[in-house]
């Protein structure tokens, strides 16, 4: 049995000088030094990759009064101006790429040619806000379908609950916090963002490029502060908004504590590919291999929608098995620096102990270790387990690492209750030529979205993005956020000649 080869932690050897600097927190379009400065680590070797500056109390304050008092006139903005700010972000991102991507791999480890798909993607998340800011219009209503309403008419038109708080993770420090700010300021909403403790930077970068802008003052802040202060920022009730992005139990907690909120959470899960009998040429069967090998056990397997469990139907199990073990063993692990890598670090050596310990547990449990089970520091060997008892935490949790177990099923109706098992529901990738069963897995899979021929890791940016039950509530994808950002308004008119 092959366990990978156990990779090491490289040095950076100088290749975060050029951007290692120290970044002001962004009070109320202002940047502020008024704190404590903190730094910021690089996962694979611990290096400093820059300072911040952790805001004081009053400068917290200052960034939520100032969205709170810009409110009526960030709604009052025009679509135009709106658009024009964003994408001027979009330009200086794409501009900057290279820059932005080198920034991302220092404070996250994610391989490089993954932390430029970030940049880029980002560009566009900013690009595509632009574009709803120009065409997000009302509805107009005929009233007069019966007597009693005759002459009237309604026009319904969507406005800003108010200010947001957008709270981000650390495994995409520029594009889900891009996620955040890009509806907001779209739909004239301030925000104030919290990223993550652990990854500050692309958020402050992103600040930076929106005080570019002619933005109101106040209409956006960026307020790198530690976890114990966002119940706080969560109770104010000048941020009648929320958006989080993170683990279910913070996201389930802050719906708790302020139900009169509008809340809007992605929670992640533990996401499913299902291989079904009719997938069984040999390109088909390559194809998807390559693609879960890679997106259950890419950036470290430290997204929301990893592949994490796999189920294939007997006809094709035996040859997909063999092809699938082939293409994680043949992911480049290393340095996050070379393009080559796939699998980077995960964020600190803690998250891979945790996995470590995962693992260890399930193959305790009678799970068969395909390939890699080890680790060294923050690194992990891509994984793959099969026979795993569905009661560990590998099956029944989010690993978040790269880690996937495959099982054996029947036919579609036991994936989909395999599936449907799961208190979690973000997305499933279905591998069918069949447009019956494309339909069934639709209809019948509880997740937020369904994805066809691919791994359930696929997202464009402009959809809706989301899951149901565990995964969270409301929608990202940037009209469906700006919609969850704002609510509708009524104008009824009387005496209309129509």
């Amino acid at each position: 049995m092959d366990c990978g080869r156990v990779v090491g932690a490289p040095r950076l050897t100088g290749m975060t000088s050029h951007i290692a600097r120290h970044w002001p927190a962004l009070i109320a379009g202002t940047a502020s030094d008024n704190g404590t400065r903190a730094e910021v680590t690089h996962p694979g070797d611990g290096s400093v990759v820059g300072t911040y500056t952790i805001p004081d109390a009053a400068s917290v304050e200052a960034a939520i009064e100032g969205a709170w008092q810009v409110r009526k006139q960030a709604q009052a903005t025009t679509a135009a101006q709106r658009a024009a700010a964003l994408t001027h972000v979009s330009r200086r991102l794409e501009e900057r790429v290279d820059e932005v991507a080198a920034l991302i791999t220092a404070e996250n480890g994610k391989p490089i040619t993954w932390s430029r798909a970030e940049a880029t993607r980002a560009a566009s998340t900013f690009r595509w806000a632009a574009e709803e800011a120009r065409r997000f219009n009302g509805e107009f209503q005929r009233l007069d379908t019966e007597t009693a309403t005759a002459g009237r008419a309604a026009i319904i038109r969507r406005f800003p609950h108010g200010p947001v708080l957008g709270i981000s993770p650390f495994n995409f420090p520029v594009n889900l916090v891009a996620h955040k700010i890009a509806p907001a300021l779209a739909v004239g909403a301030p925000i104030v963002v919290k990223p993550a403790p652990a990854t500050p930077l692309g958020a402050l970068l992103l600040g930076e490029l929106l005080a570019e802008t002619d933005l109101p003052a106040g209409m956006f802040s960026v307020i790198p502060v530690g976890n114990d202060v966002a119940p706080s920022l969560a109770l104010d009730p000048r941020l009648p908004v929320i958006s989080f992005t993170g683990s279910e139990t913070v996201g389930f907690a802050i719906q708790r504590d302020v139900p009169s909120k509008h809340i809007v959470l992605e929670l992640g899960g533990n996401a499913a590919a299902i291989i079904l009998g009719d997938y069984d040429s040999d390109h088909d069967l390559e194809w998807a291999a390559q693609r879960i090998a890679m997106f259950g056990n890419s950036q470290a397997g430290q997204t929301c929608v990893s592949v994490q469990r796999i189920f294939v139907v007997e006809s094709v199990a035996e040859r997909f098995i063999a092809r699938l073990v082939d293409a994680v063993r043949g992911l480049a692990s290393g340095s996050p620096w070379d393009a080559a890598t796939v699998v980077g670090p995960m964020i600190s050596e803690a998250a891979a102990a945790r996995v470590e310990e995962w693992v260890t547990e399930a193959v305790d449990a009678g799970a068969e270790l395909l390939s890699g089970g080890t680790r060294n520091g923050t690194y992990i060997v891509p994984t793959l387990l099969a026979n795993v008892d569905p009661s560990v935490r590998v099956s029944c949790e989010e690993v978040f690492g790269p880690v996937m177990s495959v099982q054996v099923i029947k036919d579609l109706d036991e994936g989909i209750d395999l599936v449907n098992a799961s208190r979690f529901g973000l997305q499933t990738g279905v591998f069918t030529h069949n447009i019956q069963q494309i339909f069934t897995a639709h209809r019948e899979l509880e997740v937020g979205g369904v994805i066809i021929g691919d791994a359930p890791t696929f997202r464009a940016d402009q959809m809706p993005y989301g899951g149901v039950k565990a995964s969270g509530v409301g929608r990202e994808g940037l009209r469906s956020a700006m919609v969850d950002f704002t609510h509708e308004r009524v104008l009824v008119l009387t005496d209309l000649p129509l």
